[in-house]
């Protein structure tokens, strides 16, 4: 009798998930597939072939995969492939706290080409892959001017605080910040338009408003005193970027796949005005898929007619980690990392760090979501090519995750407040 087994059966999307195959016959050739549905009712689905061994088993930790969505050693392939059979779908968690998803595993006893079989499978089992662990709170910030979610962990604290900013798509994601609070960080999820009743557009960067943000969550009681950490992917990563330069209470900085610059919009902070570096439309390339590349599209912070558009490194208070994927598609991210470091020591400043992952594009999430090389950007209309490998850029994902937690805690204060 085939067996199929997963563990653990419930977990975090950033741990990994074990899967093993008994009761083959030696040397025999199977399918191990893997699907769920999204929020949507979209299905996501992968699969990857195997030889059993000489004991009818296979392990994912050791078998390596002949074929399919991915070859060699890689024991969280099928999570990582999962995407749908609509091009330019991206997997998304709308529901951070209400509810897992359901990934289902499969094992048929030949090698299934189809994607989505008609015969039934040799054996079958689920995971659960939550965002949250139990006890994290999720609470609704609609305070002054500024719109978002916070979330704490479980227990009195008070945990260090993360600001955490998302990319030019608008609304609120909160994949991140809600990972961040089951891993110990009082999160705040900080949309900054196109959400609730905040600005339908992006026209320009009022940085007031992300220094009300930086101000909510140092007062915060849950929040441990002498100050806050930011991180930012894409024009998210930019906007983190500023207001370390120019807030004091930002400590410690992680910039995700983003520039050395101020881009399209203007940046208004009190009576100082960044210009935005304007796009170089001209330079966009087209792939024959269809999608778009934007990396050659940004101007050259280098040339001295830009040179106001850069953001004053040299001022941050705290740490800066740039982490970028060195087959980003989107931006030069690489060349922006390498500038800023460049920049920073020309003017003493000797805590800026860089971690490039090779084969990684642009969407360098947290490990619980899989490869994703282009999309339908909603707000264009235009497929956008983000760049990257699916092992090389999954694996990213998770080395930069952990890089992450390892930052915010070493260079996050972690004082009490004073008690009245």
């Amino acid at each position: 009798m085939i067996s199929l087994k997963a563990t653990p059966e419930i977990s975090l999307v950033d741990e990994p998930v074990r899967i093993q195959v008994w009761g083959l016959q030696p040397h025999q050739r199977i399918t191990l597939r893997a699907w769920l549905k999204d929020e949507k009712g979209r299905i996501f689905h992968s699969r990857a072939f195997y030889v059993s061994d000489t004991e009818g088993k296979v392990d994912l930790e050791h078998s390596p995969a002949t074929g399919g969505d991915f070859h060699g050693v890689c024991p969280m392939g099928l999570f990582w492939a999962l995407k749908s059979s609509t091009p330019f779908q991206r997997l998304r968690k709308l529901d951070v706290m209400g509810s897992p998803f359901h990934v289902h595993l499969e094992v048929y006893s030949h090698l299934e080409i189809t994607p989505f079989p008609e015969t039934p499978p040799a054996a079958t089992t689920s995971v659960e892959r939550w965002f949250a662990t139990p006890g994290v709170q999720r609470l609704e910030v609609r305070q002054g001017r500024i719109r978002g979610a916070l979330f704490l962990p479980p227990g009195e604290g008070p945990f260090p605080g993360v600001i955490d900013i998302f990319g030019a798509v608008g609304g609120l994601v909160e994949v991140r910040p809600c990972l961040l609070a089951s891993r110990g960080f009082a999160a705040f999820a900080l949309a900054y338009y196109g959400y609730d009743d905040l600005p339908k557009t992006l026209d320009h960067i009022d940085l007031n408003y992300f220094e009300e943000a930086v101000n909510f969550l140092v007062n915060h009681p849950k929040v441990t005193s002498g100050g806050v950490g930011v991180v930012g992917i894409s024009k998210g990563a930019e906007i983190a970027l500023a207001m370390s330069c120019f807030i004091p209470q930002i400590v410690a900085t992680i910039c995700i796949n983003g520039t050395i610059c101020i881009t399209s919009q203007d940046l208004s902070y009190g009576d100082l005005t960044i210009r935005g570096l304007p796009h170089q439309l001209e330079k966009t390339l087209i792939t024959s898929m269809g999608a778009v590349e934007y990396s050659r599209m940004q101007g050259d912070p280098r040339d001295p007619a830009n040179l106001d558009s850069v953001l004053p490194i040299e001022k941050a208070r705290g740490p800066i980690l740039f982490l970028v994927g060195e087959n980003d598609l989107s931006l030069d991210s690489v060349l922006y990392a390498k500038l800023a470091k460049t920049r920073a020591e020309k003017f003493g400043k000797k805590d800026v760090f860089l971690r490039s992952y090779p084969g990684a594009g642009h969407l360098l999430e947290p490990p619980g979501y899989p490869f994703c090389l282009m999309t339908l950007n909603p707000l264009s209309g235009v497929s956008v090519m983000w760049g990257g490998e699916l092992v090389g850029h999954c694996k990213a994902q998770e080395m930069s995750w952990r890089e992450t937690l390892d930052f915010f805690r070493r260079y996050i204060p972690c004082s009490q407040r004073n008690k009245l």
